[in-house]
C-alpha cells in the first residue's frame, strides 16, 4: 500500500470517526437496483464520498456517491451508495481505499450487492442469487503489486459460509425464492456476446456482471467477511430477443428493487443475532 493512500485511509477512518462514533459491524455496498435499502435505515446520517479522500467518485448513472450509516433494527451498518468499476478506468483497484477504510475503523462483514445477467432460465429477470463462488474471468487482480505474503490470498471460501446460510434462513422464513449460484465477473462496459455466453455456461457461472470480483478480493486480503448478492435485471446475450442496454438494467432495476431492498433489510437486520459478528 502507497504511502499516499495510507494516509487517506488515515484521514477517512477519523472522519467516519468523528461523525458516526464507532464502527458498525456491517457494511453494504449498493448495487444497482438495490439502493432503496437506504429508505430502511433507521437514525440514518449522509456522508458524501467527497469528505473521505480514500473514497472514490463513482461516474456510473444509477449510483449515489455517500455513505449513510444507521441501524436496521439492532444491527448498526453503513451503506455505500456507489462503487468504482474497472471499466471506468481500466484500475481494477478503485475500492480499495474505501474496504481498506472499512476494516482499519472496525468493520468486520461486507454485504456486496449487485445487478446480474441471468444465464438461467430458472432465474428469469427479478430473481435474486446468492453468490457461492465467482469466476474472475479476466483475470484481473486488485492485489498486484502489494507486498509480502498476506497478497497471497486464500479465495477457497471468499463467500462466507456462516453468513449465507443466515440469508438463506430468511429467505426460507419470508417463502421468498433464492437462488444460489456462481458470478462470472466480465470487465466490460460492453455487454457480454452470445458466444461469451455460451462460454461461461459451460464453465459452471449462473449470473454475469461487472463489479464485486475486485472488490470481495480486496475484503478477503482486508480480512473482511463477504456475502454477495445479485439481482436477475435481464437474461445474458442470446437466451432472449431483447438487446441489452444500461437503460434497460436499470429499468428492470427499478422494477424489482423494492423487494431486493427489503429482503437486504431483513437479512442485515437479522445479522444482530450472529455472535460471530460480536467477538
Amino acid at each position: 500500500m502507497s504511502n499516499d493512500l495510507n494516509t487517506r485511509i488515515d484521514a477517512s477512518v477519523a472522519r467516519l470517526q468523528a461523525e458516526f462514533g464507532a464502527a458498525p459491524e456491517v457494511a453494504v455496498v449498493l448495487g444497482s437496483g438495490w439502493a432503496g435499502a437506504v429508505d430502511q435505515v433507521q437514525d440514518a446520517k449522509h456522508l458524501a464520498y467527497g469528505e473521505l479522500s480514500a473514497f472514490p467518485q463513482p461516474k456510473v448513472e444509477g449510483h449515489v456517491s455517500e455513505v449513510v450509516v444507521g441501524r436496521m433494527g439492532e444491527q448498526r451498518v453503513i451503506m455505500l451508495r456507489g462503487r468504482a468499476h474497472t471499466y471506468e478506468s481500466g484500475e481494477c483497484t478503485g475500492m480499495a481505499g474505501a474496504l481498506r477504510t472499512l476494516k482499519r475503523w472496525g468493520v468486520k462483514a461486507l454485504v456486496q450487492t449487485n445487478a446480474s445477467g441471468s444465464l438461467r432460465p430458472h432465474m428469469p429477470p427479478g430473481s435474486l442469487m446468492l453468490i457461492a463462488d465467482h469466476i474472475n474471468a479476466p483475470q484481473r487482480s486488485p492485489l498486484v503489486g502489494e507486498p509480502g505474503s498476506e497478497r497471497f490470498v486464500d479465495m477457497s471460501t471468499a463467500y462466507d459460509l456462516e453468513l449465507r446460510q443466515h440469508a438463506k434462513k430468511i429467505a426460507q422464513a419470508s417463502n421468498l425464492m433464492l437462488g444460489e449460484g456462481t458470478y462470472v465477473w466480465a470487465l466490460g462496459p460492453q455487454f457480454e456476446t452470445p458466444a461469451e455466453i455460451r462460454m461461461f455456461a459451460a464453465w459452471g457461472a449462473d449470473a454475469v456482471g461487472m463489479s464485486t470480483v475486485p472488490e470481495t478480493i480486496l475484503a478477503r486480503h482486508a480480512g473482511l467477511r463477504v456475502m454477495g448478492m445479485a439481482l436477475m435485471t435481464n437474461m445474458a446475450a442470446g437466451l432472449s430477443a431483447e438487446a441489452l442496454t444500461h437503460a434497460l438494467t436499470l429499468q428492470q432495476a427499478a422494477v424489482s428493487g423494492e423487494r431486493a431492498a427489503q429482503f437486504l433489510a431483513q437479512v442485515v437486520a437479522g445479522l444482530a443475532e450472529l455472535p460471530s459478528l460480536r467477538s
